[in-house]
């Protein structure tokens, strides 16, 4: 069970507010000594450990208990209500004890960087998966990584199964080399991964031998970068993959929305477009808004739209058309990319025309057909 459905169900049952928290180990161990003294415990039966459900009283009816601690903090499970029964008091330590035992069981043997990733990756997948996310990192994430640094998120998902620490072992050395020393690698669902990799390989990919006036705006760096890890990854570790990338962003303040836009953009550029590897949110506007449209409503509009005729659905006029789109509707650059003289292009779309009526010459009528493929594609594997 994840952390946030046995807070909130521990909530409920309770019937106040349960939150995890933060305090500094010299707080603990402060209110750990006004609790002995004020129970008259012996100085020497007083336990100079902390252990996963001992439990403090704070001020104003608040009850810590331990989660977890290093040499500095202790994270705690704070329970908001004044008086709690002796069998509460037990059962609640109990049930943290059970759960975060489980826990420890799962990191076993795993060295404390990995060990960290793995926890951060758990806990943007359960806020993924619930109704009301949590945006901000819990302290206990933020203490023991960096970032509040600008990083530039990958993500990366993979065709094939492979699991295991000899996976992460293996993808951690090939980036590195391939990226940076200082590259985060988050494993999250079976076969994905999110990538940190430092904000300065944009600056790195746009100081190439390029001349000023010819220098690579953010996303084409961004752009260059993807295809050239995927290419590697590809051909040196996993085969077959997927992935997308985003601007910069301060993972301690947007992980979990961009790990969510990540996730709609892999989505969105499999089912869009069919046979490409490298999915760029800032290229799927129209593909994410088509995206909210019921598939009965989706489904009605192909139908219509070819109803009168099949001139879309031939190959050499699909391949024509996403060729002439790709390149912004420029005919001398289609006609260079599908090897075929200009003329031979402007009679295929002269043709397209008298069938159905639709110029991909005149915006309109492009956007309309734009529109048409797009649906056409993932109607047709519905």
């Amino acid at each position: 069970m994840s952390d946030a459905k046995w807070i909130s169900q521990l909530q409920a049952v309770l019937d106040c507010s349960v939150r995890e928290h933060q305090l500094s180990l010299q707080d603990w161990t402060m209110l750990s000594g006004e609790q002995h003294r004020n129970l008259n415990i012996p100085l020497n039966q007083k336990k100079n450990t902390i252990t996963i459900g001992d439990y403090i009283s704070g001020h104003e009816g608040v009850t810590w208990f331990a989660l977890h601690h290093d040499a500095e903090r202790v994270e705690v499970l704070e329970i908001a209500r004044k008086q709690l029964s002796d069998t509460e008091l037990a059962l609640i330590g109990w049930a943290v004890t059970h759960l975060l035992a489980g826990r420890s069981k799962t990191y076993e043997g795993i060295p404390e960087s990995e060990r960290y990733a793995r926890e951060l990756g758990a806990w943007i997948d359960e806020q993924l998966d619930v109704s009301d996310p949590k945006l901000l990192l819990p302290d206990r994430l933020v203490a023991r990584g960096r970032l509040f640094t600008s990083m530039v998120p990958f993500l990366l998902v993979c065709e094939q199964a492979e699991t295991g620490r000899a996976s992460y072992n293996e993808l951690e050395r090939l980036l590195r080399t391939f990226l940076s020393e200082d590259v985060l690698i988050i494993p999250l669902k079976e076969q994905e991964w999110l990538i940190l990799g430092p904000a300065s390989l944009i600056h790195d990919a746009q100081s190439g031998e390029r001349d000023e006036e010819d220098e690579e705006s953010v996303e084409e760096s961004l752009s260059s970068m993807a295809h050239g890890l995927h290419e590697m990854l590809s051909s040196e570790w996993i085969g077959e993959c997927h992935l997308a990338v985003s601007h910069p962003i301060s993972p301690a303040n947007s992980i979990v929305s961009t790990t969510a836009i990540l996730r709609e953009t892999v989505h969105l550029g499999r089912a869009f477009h069919l046979g490409s590897n490298i999915h760029l949110p800032w290229l799927l506007h129209l593909e994410r808004l088509l995206n909210t449209i019921p598939e009965v409503h989706r489904i009605k509009f192909v139908e219509q739209a070819l109803k009168r005729t099949d001139a879309f659905l031939d190959p050499e006029i699909l391949t024509t058309l996403e060729t002439f789109f790709a390149l912004d509707c420029n005919v001398s650059e289609t006609a260079k990319k599908l090897y075929i003289h200009r003329n031979t292009l402007l009679y295929r779309l002269d043709k397209l025309k008298q069938e159905t009526e639709l110029d991909v010459r005149q915006f309109r009528d492009a956007v309309l057909v734009k529109i048409i493929l797009l649906l056409y594609k993932v109607t047709k594997r519905a």
